[in-house]
């Protein structure tokens, strides 16, 4: 049954991730890849949310392994985000394909910090 959910997870998290991707540069455009950048960067806050939910409210384990490996495993893409830098190197823009490691790779620490920490904060409401 873990597995099936797994499954049908990761195809919802890909489907996601080619609708914001393809969202984010439609608008912006493609002279840099935007829409990897706020997938990756999205997808790290919210696994770091995830984690934060597991490791200190009490959420089921079950949930990291199905939206965790599932849902943002295949949300989130490690190839891509370096197929396009070096995309960007080859057409000569090193200052962009460097801002786009060096960008992503801050952002996305920042974002899964951000959510691991709001994960962890008590409610305020009374009771």
């Amino acid at each position: 049954m873990t597995l099936a959910l797994v499954a049908l997870a990761a195809a919802s998290g890909a489907v996601a991730r080619f609708m914001l991707d393809h969202a984010v540069s439609r608008g912006i455009g493609r002279a840099f890849p935007w829409g990897t950048f706020a997938v990756n960067v999205s997808g790290s806050f919210l696994l770091g949310a995830l984690v934060g939910l597991v490791a200190f409210r009490g959420v089921d384990t079950a949930y990291l392994i199905v939206l965790g490996t599932g849902f943002l495993g295949a949300y989130t893409t490690f190839s891509t985000w370096m197929v396009e830098t070096v995309r960007l190197i080859e057409a000569g823009s090193r200052g962009r394909a460097l801002w786009n490691v060096l960008g992503s790779w801050g952002a996305g620490t920042a974002a899964a910090t951000l959510g691991l920490w709001l994960a962890t904060l008590r409610a305020s409401v009374p009771g």
